[in-house]
């Protein structure tokens, strides 16, 4: 999510061979891709990017499909996704975890991605990502047996791991709050990780179970931290990450930044090692407290 549309994007951010989905033709004889149920629904929140859509549209690959989440721009975000194939959801509540969590709440694929709109990240590399999940889990009449169900192999939450294509691409004093934020993780809760990156695909059913409740830049976090009090996989993979389009509102500003680590802060500190480890209910609780207050902040 951004402020006002910003210039075009830059060369080596913009594949000249990028097309948007709405210019590209049915091949002769087939039914339009929406016509078919989508492989993976693409979150995208969105906050006055108008100028980035088109390219981040035009490199979903085939059989995903783009969800962008208007959080109230005053540009033409809306009417841009649309003209591009999109689908848009108004979510009048401002907030990064709201705007997320509508989008969720709107997909119906069995697989869901998140993943910024402002063309700092490439949708097309979402397929290796989804690659690295543990197969769905399906409703199983009771009686029956069906083999290879009861041990899910693989992630449950696919995290993109953000490697700079340029010096530009992420600012010294968000990269650095990254840093913190992912060595508070490990401390309070042991979950390893390097990144803790907007860009991740799991499954729908298992993000519905979490119970997220985050509304603003806890979002995130919290959805690594229920992940884990579930005893489930988590994997980071590498991802590029490219000068964004337009001004940021989060962690391209020291203001935004100071914001998102208050808001992971109030769900790290409701966080105990032995609570995760041990699956306590009292856990989430806590998290559900934190994250309570911080929308009432």
């Amino acid at each position: 999510m951004s402020g006002p549309g910003g210039p075009a994007a830059p060369p080596d951010a913009v594949p000249p061979d990028a097309t948007p989905l709405g210019d590209a033709a049915p091949l002769d004889g087939a039914a339009p891709l929406r016509d078919f149920p989508p492989l993976v629904d693409v979150v995208l929140p969105c906050l006055n990017e108008a100028d980035a859509l088109p390219w981040v549209l035009g490199r979903l690959p085939a059989g995903y499909r783009a969800i962008v989440v208007d959080n109230g721009s005053t540009d033409d975000s809306a009417a841009v996704a649309r003209a591009h194939g999109a689908i848009v959801v108004t979510e009048s509540r401002r907030g990064f975890g709201a705007a997320a969590h509508a989008g969720l709440l709107a997909a119906t694929a069995e697989t869901v991605a998140f993943c910024d709109a402002d063309a700092s990240m490439d949708p097309s590399e979402l397929p290796r990502m989804v690659a690295l999940l543990a197969p769905a889990v399906r409703e199983v009449t009771p009686g029956t047996v069906t083999p290879g169900t009861a041990t899910l192999t693989g992630a449950r939450l696919v995290l993109g791991r953000r490697r700079p294509t340029s010096r530009g691409s992420w600012p010294l004093h968000a990269r650095l709050a990254n840093r913190a934020l992912s060595l508070l993780i490990r401390l309070r809760s042991g979950v390893v990780l390097h990144d803790l990156g907007p860009m991740r695909v799991a499954r729908r059913a298992d993000l519905l179970a979490l119970g997220l409740i985050d509304r603003r830049s806890g979002y995130p976090l919290e959805m690594v931290l229920r992940t884990n009090e579930r005893g489930w996989s988590i994997v980071e993979t590498d991802t590029a990450y490219s000068p964004r389009v337009g001004r940021s509102k989060v962690t391209g500003t020291v203001q935004g930044t100071i914001g998102a680590i208050r808001d992971m802060s109030r769900l790290l500190s409701a966080v105990k090692n032995s609570a995760v480890q041990n699956g306590a209910v009292k856990t989430s609780a806590a998290m559900n407290t934190a994250s309570k207050n911080g929308d009432d902040g």
